[in-house]
């Protein structure tokens, strides 16, 4: 994988966009980053092209859209089926996330969203059949993210 050369006003586009992109228009970005509006669609167009920008995603409040359980499962698999593992568990019902570790334990951690506990049972048999150990689970009761600072656009600097 390439790396991609980032500048200030790269790293000031990504750090608003990770605030909020849904809400945020190209001309406030480009006036927070002292550029033209333009230069800002040509430039998120080139971050989704080279895949700085992988996607847009919603935050969803599961609890909210009536799936009251949202656990996370620290799973093992073995190393050598790890990357087809994690990935082939996305299409199950109920996965909303997998992370991938570089560890030769606990190596996948698979997030979920049920209905109740039934259906939570059904997710866990089901990473079992597909060859996951579940070496724990936790019960999320939050999830906070934020903007990584080193992306901050500093207006002083330009």
């Amino acid at each position: 994988m390439s790396e991609v050369a980032l500048d200030d006003v790269d790293r000031g586009i990504l750090f608003l966009l990770q605030e909020d992109a849904r809400n945020i228009t190209i001309a406030e970005i480009a006036e927070q980053v002292n550029v033209a509006a333009s230069t800002v669609r040509n430039r998120i167009e080139d971050l989704e092209k080279t895949g700085v920008i992988e996607g847009y995603y919603p935050k969803i409040n599961y609890e909210k859209a009536n799936y009251p359980l949202h656990v996370l499962f620290v799973c093992s698999a073995p190393a050598d089926e790890r990357e087809e593992l994690a990935a082939s568990i996305l299409d199950q019902h109920g996965v909303v996330d997998v992370r991938e570790m570089l560890t030769s334990k606990r190596n996948i951690y698979v997030e979920v969203v049920a209905t109740d506990t039934r259906d939570l049972t059904q997710i866990t048999n089901d990473l079992a059949k597909r060859g996951f150990s579940i070496e724990s689970s936790e019960i999320i009761t939050n999830h906070y993210t934020r903007p990584w600072a080193e992306f901050e656009f500093e207006k002083d600097k330009e």
